[in-house]
């Protein structure tokens, strides 16, 4: 789809769908509405307000077919000014794009710029939010599919004729083009079946698909580094365990970042086996090496003048004669000894070992991003993702940008005494413990392998792959934590 902005009047381009908007309490029509009404012989005035009673509230969508000209007249309900978001609007523009796909003679849609005379709000931001809601609105996984459907809308347009808030809906809708695609990238990787994606299949698609340089390290190389706890983890498959590590580096970098996603190809639990409905979907187990592949992606295209280093320890948790087992003690990368309590906490396992490798790298900060226990999804559901670390100013700064990215994270807490049950009477720490406290126990194992780097812990195992449709209209992955970085690294 070709999404683009034009220094034009809304008369001046032909299409097949007029998108304009209405906020709720309108009493005198203004910029491109009034435009297009006057056009139209006050068909917006006269007939959709005063006739048919539509009042502009937020979410509602009034389609009039224009006769004579053969197009057709999208209203959009912006809502009450004071109310409205950017998130708000992006959710809106993902519902449009799919009401009008719905229709086949929609091909072409020029649109105003939604929000951008509302008081407050900047054009950059408008352009971005509407192209992100577009492109994500029309998303689906049909790759598995014999009756595949072709998205209806190729083109859309939107037209703003003041030459300043043109330039920067251009830049919006540019960045807003980089993130959504990226996005979908992310969703089709993490909805991708498991008999397709496994280590090796991830690792290639992050040397095709990340835009930045991306290292591999094969099994006799991860051994040779003393990752020992993530080989454990893999020891039990088919698939080889791959060590990825993609390197974004500008010639002046002002800081240095490291960004490390959970990449558990599947998790069927190990020998501790999961109950058949809870490995159903455990496909979504490499959410957060999605998140990063994507996020580096992204960062190519943007060109931050800030270096960013993802590494994803990707394996598989199977049960074999060659997993790792209950009672194992493990040694991991910085020497510190893990006592296998569950093999079906795996995930931090390998993280240990990926996170030590992200320090040993020199970097100013660490995020790491994982669906890592089940704990975070019984307290804060598919609502919100978990967040933890050892530096309360960047986890409050991440929150704030991940607000702005219409993401939601809700701090955990990470009291010594949630380690209590971490210990063991064999090994320095066991790598889980009681159920109460799980999500909080988790981060403190975590933290536990990093000497002195400031980190943050994102937990999105709530939000990674849900099965009911988001506010954007998203069911399966969502491909959350990515915004968040994105804004976060960028800006």
């Amino acid at each position: 789809m070709n999404i683009k902005v034009l220094k034009k009047s809304i008369l001046d381009i032909d299409a097949d769908v007029i998108a304009v908007n209405l906020t709720e309490g309108t009493k005198t029509l203004t910029g491109v509405t009034e435009i297009v009404d006057k056009a139209y012989d006050n068909i917006i005035s006269k007939f959709i307000i005063k006739k048919e009673k539509f009042e502009g509230k937020y979410g509602s969508i009034f389609e009039l077919p224009l006769v004579e000209s053969g197009k057709r007249l999208l209203i959009i309900g912006l809502g009450k000014p004071s109310e409205l978001t950017y998130v708000k609007l992006r959710d809106l523009i993902a519902k449009v794009a799919r009401v009008c796909n719905a229709n086949k003679n929609a091909k072409k849609i020029v649109s105003a710029l939604h929000g951008a005379d509302i008081k407050g709000f900047c054009p950059e931001q408008c352009a971005q939010m509407i192209t992100e809601g577009i492109i994500s609105g029309l998303y689906s996984f049909d790759k598995y599919k014999s009756d595949k459907k072709d998205k209806n809308i190729k083109e859309f347009i939107m037209v703003e004729t003041d030459v300043k808030a043109f330039k920067k809906a251009e830049i919006g809708a540019e960045r807003g083009v980089i993130i959504a695609k990226n996005l979908n990238m992310a969703r089709d990787l993490i909805n991708e079946s498991s008999q397709y994606l496994y280590p090796e299949t991830l690792a290639d698609f992050a040397i095709e698909n990340s835009g930045v340089k991306t290292t591999v390290f094969n099994k006799a190389r991860i051994k040779k580094m003393g990752m020992n706890a993530f080989l454990a983890v893999g020891q039990g498959s088919v698939h080889e365990p791959k060590l990825i590590h993609m390197e974004y580096k500008p010639a002046k970098a002002k800081k240095k970042i490291a960004i490390v996603g959970k990449g558990i190809t599947f998790d069927a639990g190990g020998l501790d086996l999961k109950p058949p409905t809870s490995m159903l979907t455990m496909r979504d187990d490499m959410a957060g090496a999605a998140a990063v592949i994507a996020t580096m992606k992204a960062i190519s295209e943007i060109k931050p003048n800030i270096e960013v280093h993802a590494i994803i320890a990707a394996c598989e948790n199977m049960p074999s004669g060659s997993a790792y087992k209950p009672g194992d003690v493990i040694i991991s990368k910085t020497g510190r000894t893990i006592e296998i309590d569950n093999t079906d906490a795996e995930g931090r396992v390998t993280l240990a070992d990926a996170l030590a490798y992200a320090e040993e790298i020199g970097v100013d900060e660490i995020i790491d991003i994982a669906t890592l226990t089940g704990a975070c999804v019984v307290a804060l559901g598919t609502v919100a993702s978990g967040i933890m670390g050892n530096n309360d100013k960047k986890i409050k700064d991440f929150i704030e940008v991940a607000s702005q990215a219409g993401e939601r994270f809700w701090q955990l807490p990470m009291f010594e005494e949630y380690g209590d049950t971490l210990r063991s009477d064999i090994a320095d720490t066991k790598n889980t413990g009681g159920r109460m406290g799980g999500a909080s126990a988790a981060g403190i194992f975590l933290s536990k392998f990093i000497k002195k780097t400031p980190w943050i812990h994102l937990d999105i195992a709530g939000t990674a792959f849900v099965d009911k449709p988001t506010s954007e209209g998203i069911k399966n992955a969502t491909g959350i934590g990515i915004r968040s970085l994105i804004k976060y690294i960028t800006e």
